[in-house]
């Protein structure tokens, strides 16, 4: 079975040879089609030529033998003695150009025959030559009194027939007059042969022209494969990946269909490179949000265990009332870092479910009553602030989820009491411009670090790092804020600079995914 195998994919290696490139099969189609129509020109000029030449030829045939019918009605003095013969016919009397043939059949000489040669020499034929060519030429298919014959050896001739009966005291006589048609045969030869020598010149011009025209023509295509060879080269399952590689710019001229192929390549090749660099960066996001989870829940659970150690080791020790203090001190650490986790663990679920697109429930939500509530719960909890409401008299109502969208704005006016210092004015906006509600946080505090500014709202993102720590925040609060705006079909962007720090959010208050549902 092992030796049987390259014998099998022998034909298949044989089959890939015999692929032929576009080029290729470009010029073998031009080339063949042009070879055909020169050929049928030629085939065609050839043949009508050769009418030509053939009518031309029996023209001059049935004019020499009109001569020689004059010639045997009136034959001259010196054949007046005796019955005249085809040979001194030929030979005496008019002068007939080379090549003649006359088989001549008188009432006193009988059947004769001659020819002249191309030296100018009359011969004789012999009586099987002249029986021959007097049965071919009389024969039912000779056209229009014409007729081919051949005399072995000698020529093809092309013969008619003319004839005298003797009435009026005249000699009786037919007689069959011919001229060959080797000249006809050469000439049609020659023809041939000049068209085919230029046929093959003009067809090997062509295929030069042809190759350096394709070749030019197709060199954008190259561009395109070379391309495509070398990025495919490239390993992108894993790692930073950067696709340089692009079609030259002169190759992609778009009015050319092949131009365009390359534009489109390049197109792609941006969207790969653009895709291969998303992915990259999010690789990364998730090795840092793994990172950053994975530390937010050690520190609770090394609470959970040291304080849970320590309650162990007090009542291992002694069971006096400093222990049940002890260990009330420690439940409650153990409870708070549990409370803790359990916080960071379902705004982990609340994301992964905003994500797939649950977790939401729909409603009629009067926006202008929840930032009410939520500036008076911000006030409470944050009375070293100012805070400022701004809202219009006409309710602004939307469709969507009441509890989620308060947790947004709580949030927002959470991040402004935790990261600015106490006086700071914060001033809450709720508005309709356009088809959209906009609701603006803004704040006249420090501002954010224009360092993390474009990663606020990635999970665990914090503006400053340290204070975060000092506040227990996760840095989930705003990827969450982000998703839950998103999920209606909104928009939350943030502008800062020191002094001036405005949060907005942006919803539509038409085709909201309730009234999609």
């Amino acid at each position: 079975m092992t030796a049987a195998t390259p014998v099998a994919q022998a034909p298949q290696r044989q089959r890939r040879k015999r692929v032929l490139t576009l080029q290729t099969r470009l010029m073998v189609t031009v080339i063949g089609m042009v070879a055909l129509i020169l050929v049928a020109v030629a085939f065609a000029t050839s043949t009508i030529l050769g009418q030509i030449l053939a009518t031309n030829l029996d023209s001059r045939v049935a004019a020499a033998a009109d001569q020689m019918r004059v010639s045997l009605l009136e034959p001259p003095q010196d054949l007046v003695s005796g019955p005249p013969t085809a040979y001194d016919v030929l030979t005496t009397g008019h002068y007939y150009p080379s090549g003649t043939l006359l088989i001549l059949n008188t009432q006193a000489g009988g059947l004769s025959g001659a020819y002249i040669d191309e030296h100018n020499t009359v011969r004789r034929l012999t009586s099987a030559e002249i029986n021959a060519i007097a049965v071919a030429a009389a024969a039912p298919g000779a056209s229009q009194g014409f007729a081919t014959v051949r005399i072995p050896g000698v020529d093809t001739y092309r013969v008619t027939l003319r004839s005298s009966n003797g009435a009026n005291g005249g000699n009786g006589f037919y007689a069959f007059v011919g001229l060959p048609t080797s000249e006809v045969s050469a000439t049609v030869a020659q023809i041939l042969t000049t068209v085919v020598l230029v046929t093959t010149g003009g067809l090997l011009l062509l295929g030069v022209a042809i190759a350096l025209i394709i070749r030019r023509g197709l060199q954008p295509l190259r561009a395109v494969a070379d391309t495509a060879a070398h990025v495919a080269a490239l390993p992108m399952s894993e790692g930073s990946v950067s696709i340089l590689e692009r079609v030259p710019e002169d190759q992609t001229d778009d009015r050319t269909e092949i131009g365009q192929v390359g534009r489109a390549m390049n197109t792609l090749l941006d969207h790969v490179s653009s895709s291969l660099t998303a992915r990259q960066r999010n690789e990364e996001l998730m090795r840092s949000f793994v990172a950053d989870a994975s530390h937010e829940l050690r520190t609770p659970l090394a609470s959970i265990r040291g304080y849970s150690e320590l309650s162990l080791r007090s009542l291992q020790r002694s069971h006096g009332p400093e222990v049940l203090e002890t260990t009330e001190q420690a439940l409650e650490r153990i409870q708070a870092q549990s409370l803790r986790m359990t916080t960071l663990v379902e705004d982990l679920l609340l994301l992964a479910r905003l994500d797939e697109g649950q977790e939401l429930v729909y409603g009629s939500v009067d926006l202008t009553r929840l930032c009410v509530e939520a500036v008076a719960d911000a006030q409470a909890a944050g009375p070293e602030h100012t805070w400022e409401l701004d809202v219009d008299d006409v309710p602004i109502e939307i469709s969507g989820d009441a509890s989620r969208l308060h947790q947004v704005l709580a949030n927002l006016l959470g991040n402004a009491r935790t990261h600015t210092p106490p006086g700071t004015a914060v001033t809450t906006r709720l508005q309709r411009i356009g088809s959209d509600a906009v609701i603006t946080v803004h704040d006249d505090g420090p501002g954010i670090d224009p360092s993390v500014a474009e990663e606020l709202f990635e999970r665990f993102a914090r503006a400053d790092r340290s204070r975060a720590r000092k506040t227990g925040g996760t840095g989930l609060g705003l990827s969450i804020a982000r998703a839950i705006v998103q999920a209606h079909h909104g928009v939350i962007t943030v502008r800062s600079t020191p002094g001036d720090t405005t949060f907005e959010v942006r919803i539509p208050t038409r085709g909201t995914p309730a009234e999609d549902q």
